[in-house]
């Protein structure tokens, strides 16, 4: 079992490359956690070198297609820094970043705070809890050279492959009379078109956010007002390069756009 000097020093190892740019091949075996448990207290204290409070959580691996980037077989949670938040129609700098995508994605803010019970938290219950939904856009990374590779419990430890995040702003729609389901973002890059669907992520993002809410609330953790949580790509990740502008489109729920420097 990990103790809190191990938990701390490998938390310390993947901010470092992090910050630098730079990618490891693996936690030292020591350092390396073997459940969830440990390696989401490796993740909580990254939090520990933010500059401001949290911005809110990201589910990786929401998606077929997501679990297959990662090779991973389910979904896991990461916080979002508020440092990683890039204005909508901004720029994102590339510099560091090996995995090169960008996911359009739908994303929760609450309104009310869901805290840690027994019983678990239905998607009424998360419903209830929310005060927006926001068209986003998730620039992921992996600070382990071949994430692949990686495993489920590093790849939590990295802090679920967060690294940029782009918030558009609330849809001023009805948004909670849509079907998610059938959300059909259209997505541009590089002069070709493509289209998402909300079924991609975990079969509905309603779905997804009950999820992480519930992760949470095993950890003991509070999902809080005013947290963002993005509920993972609705599309394949779409592979970008400097100079490139990615939009995505969600349509009643709005737009969403970041440029790559």
């Amino acid at each position: 079992m990990l103790d809190k000097k191990k938990i701390a020093a490998a938390s310390r190892i993947l901010h470092d490359h992090w910050r630098a740019g730079t990618k490891l091949e693996g936690l030292e075996t020591s350092l390396r956690p073997r459940d969830r448990s440990e390696a989401y207290a490796i993740q909580a204290a990254i939090e520990n070198y933010s500059t401001g409070s949290l911005f809110g959580w990201k589910i990786a691996a929401t998606s077929e297609a997501g679990q297959k980037h990662i090779n991973v077989d389910g979904p896991m949670a990461g916080r979002i820094l508020r440092e990683t938040v890039i204005a909508d129609g901004g720029t994102a700098s590339m510099a560091g970043n090996e995995m090169r995508v960008a996911e359009p994605e739908f994303a929760f803010r609450m309104r009310t705070d869901l805290p840690p019970r027994a019983a678990a938290y239905t998607v009424r219950d998360v419903l209830d809890a929310v005060d927006t939904l926001h068209p986003a856009i998730e620039i992921p990374d992996s600070r382990f050279r071949d994430f692949v590779s990686a495993g489920a419990e590093q790849i939590i430890a990295d802090n679920a492959c967060a690294h940029l995040f782009v918030l558009g702003a609330p849809a001023t729609s009805n948004w909670r009379a849509l079907d998610l389901v059938e959300e059909r973002p259209a997505l541009a890059l590089r002069g070709k078109q493509y289209t998402g669907l909300g079924k991609n992520v975990l079969g509905d993002p309603r779905i997804a956010l009950a999820w992480l809410a519930n992760e949470l609330r095993q950890l003991g953790i509070t999902l809080r007002r005013g947290e963002v949580v993005t509920t993972g790509t609705c599309h394949p990740p779409l592979p970008i390069q400097p100079g490139d502008l990615f939009e995505a489109d969600f349509g009643a729920i709005g737009k969403v756009s970041v440029r790559f420097a």
